[in-house]
């Protein structure tokens, strides 16, 4: 069994109503000036944002906000928010909403804390984060499990670049959980969030693991893809099934909190193919994954045949033909239940239409913000074997 660091120290309040507590849960972090973060006008509309105003309230704690956050969130919407808290004085970061808010909220943790740097210069790795402000999260989409990661994605507008920074600075206080509140939520976002979850354990899952082994974490990545299949195919027909939509939303926790990968190198090949699509299209991020991972997929499997076989037994049932019929019928299993959910596996479904050879390489530079670097970790793919990819997606 491969060696491995285990850091979860984001607190979970799971169940209804319990956003009623966020003052309380500040209150025990020391907040007193806290600046919340939100997305569109659904938080508005739903009335939840006026439940964290009463709370807040009821503990005496001052606040201020900032809306607008958009999926691929936009680091000029961040560098705001910093500039916006410093001038408030902000000693906490309350994000309510999904993935985007999560992230803005913890950029403009790191900059309020950091008051002399460019945010844009930690996700450059130009410098590391070595202070924050504490992050409180009301999660109200189960997609990318920022909530309980130490991960946080923003898009460069100016450059076109999307980039993700992984720092234990980036992992929240708590995490409050309802799954109501994900009731009204578009039935693409749902399918969007199902593709994203799964996703996060795939990426840890098909990878190099000549120096690994691990049967525990194995057993639990597979049970989590198998609960989010099931549950995900109740929820795409019923938003409102409570019991759906919370296995959903745990699974999207514990799938970005690296219990499904221990000690493992995390792949996420098939994230920075999707990246390179968010950022030139404006894509929603689990579309972008469902596009390409199947063609991914296709292009690694002969690296390591034996776990495709076993995905396909052990998450989707598939018992009958050699290795490799089992590794195609697993990719295609995966693709099928995917366009099930009205979720995208090539251009023309993602709604971008083919690309030429310009656009394709493009899309392929992109993926290389770093030059002469490879990505991936099953197979390091460099710049002849994503161009590929993209082709096979192309259609």
């Amino acid at each position: 069994m491969q060696k491995f660091d285990y850091y979860t120290p984001t607190k979970v309040i799971f169940g209804k109503g319990r956003e009623a507590e966020v003052g309380m849960e500040m209150k025990k972090d020391g907040a007193k000036k806290a600046y919340i973060v939100y997305g569109g006008g659904s938080v508005k509309r739903s009335g939840l944002l006026d439940r964290v105003e009463e709370a807040l309230k009821a503990e005496n704690i001052e606040y201020k906000m900032i809306g607008g956050v958009k999926p691929n969130p936009r680091l000029s919407l961040a560098r705001e928010g910093v500039e916006d808290a410093k001038a408030f004085g902000a000693d906490f970061i309350l994000a309510v909403g999904g993935g985007s808010v999560i992230d803005t909220g913890k950029a403009i943790a790191h900059g309020v804390a950091n008051p002399d740097v460019d945010i844009w210069d930690f996700w450059e790795g130009k410098i590391k984060v070595e202070k924050s402000l504490p992050v409180g999260v009301i999660l109200t989409i189960s997609a990318a499990g920022s909530e309980m990661s130490n991960s946080a994605v923003l898009t460069n507008e100016e450059t076109g670049v999307k980039r993700g920074l992984s720092t234990d600075f980036n992992r929240p206080k708590f995490a409050i959980m309802n799954p109501e509140l994900t009731f009204t939520l578009p039935d693409y976002q749902v399918g969007c969030g199902i593709v994203d979850i799964m996703m996060h354990t795939m990426d840890r899952y098909f990878t190099d693991l000549s120096e690994c082994q691990n049967d525990l974490t194995d057993e639990i990545a597979e049970a989590l893809l198998r609960t989010v299949i099931k549950n995900g195919k109740v929820a795409a027909k019923n938003k409102e099934d409570y019991h759906a939509m919370s296995e959903i939303m745990w699974a999207g926790s514990l799938s970005h909190n690296g219990l499904t990968g221990l000690g493992a190198p995390m792949d996420f090949a098939t994230h920075r193919l999707g990246h390179s699509l968010s950022a030139k299209f404006d894509v929603a991020h689990g579309a972008s994954l469902s596009t390409m991972w199947p063609h991914w997929a296709n292009y690694v499997k002969h690296k390591d045949i034996d776990r495709f076989a076993r995905y396909a037994k052990n998450v989707w049932g598939i018992t009958e033909g050699t290795k490799e019929e089992l590794a195609d019928k697993g990719i295609e299993a995966t693709a099928e239940f995917f366009r099930s959910i009205n979720m995208p596996t090539n251009f023309t479904e993602l709604g971008i239409g083919i690309q030429d050879e310009e656009g394709l390489r493009e899309l392929t530079d992109r993926c290389f913000y770093v030059k002469g670097t490879k990505v991936g970790k099953l197979i390091p793919l460099t710049e002849e074997d994503i161009y590929p990819i993209y082709v096979s997606a192309n259609k």
